[in-house]
């Protein structure tokens, strides 16, 4: 594998990690408001969706070919970051998939030293390579997906990149519990 397959495989691991937090969940769950900012699963993956779409298309000059309403200038204040219940999960999903196709066109289309620019960055940033952005929308893929993960923990206890994901422990609730006590109890003593 070369540089840029390399990355583009962890680009691909990072949206599939972050898809299968709402699998299995009701709408109320996959929407609602988990942290006092309103951080909510659909719409971190709504949110995501939408990074790909300006960092793949808009900064190597090559948009989307349909008109998303919550990515408009005109648009509310973190309308990309919530879902309303006019807007199904399948939407949301779809625009997802949507997002990491146009994605995958333009990665695959260009050298990992093509040039581009990100209008939103202060000027004397806004030259980019897609290598460069490559990087930057892992990184982003990540932090969401890890925002994810704790979201999804806190509604049903499924943690890791999938169900019976080798890398947790497998621990009865009991022996959750205990671990978690023991953690609790250090950190009271420091």
């Amino acid at each position: 594998m070369n540089d840029k397959e390399i990355l583009h495989t962890y680009l691909r691991r990072g949206r599939d990690s972050l898809l299968t937090k709402v699998e299995g969940l009701s709408d109320y769950d996959v929407r609602r408001p988990l942290t006092p900012t309103a951080t909510n699963l659909l719409g971190l993956v709504k949110h995501v969706a939408g990074v790909q779409l300006e960092y793949f298309g808009v900064a190597f000059g090559r948009p989307a070919d349909r008109a998303i309403p919550w990515l408009a200038e005109d648009a509310a204040d973190d309308a990309d970051m919530w879902v309303p219940a006019a807007e199904s999960r399948a939407e949301i999903i779809e625009f997802h998939h949507y997002s990491a196709a146009h994605s995958d066109a333009t990665i695959e289309a260009l050298d990992l030293d093509a040039a581009g620019e990100v209008p939103w960055w202060l000027p004397e940033s806004r030259r980019v390579t897609l290598h460069q952005i490559l990087v930057h929308v892992i990184a982003e893929t990540a932090r969401h997906a890890g925002h994810a993960d704790i979201l999804r923990e806190s509604i049903d206890g499924e943690v890791g990149l999938r169900v019976a994901d080798p890398n947790i422990p497998a621990r009865s609730a009991e022996e959750w519990a205990a671990y978690r006590a023991k953690v609790e109890a250090e950190a009271r003593r420091a």
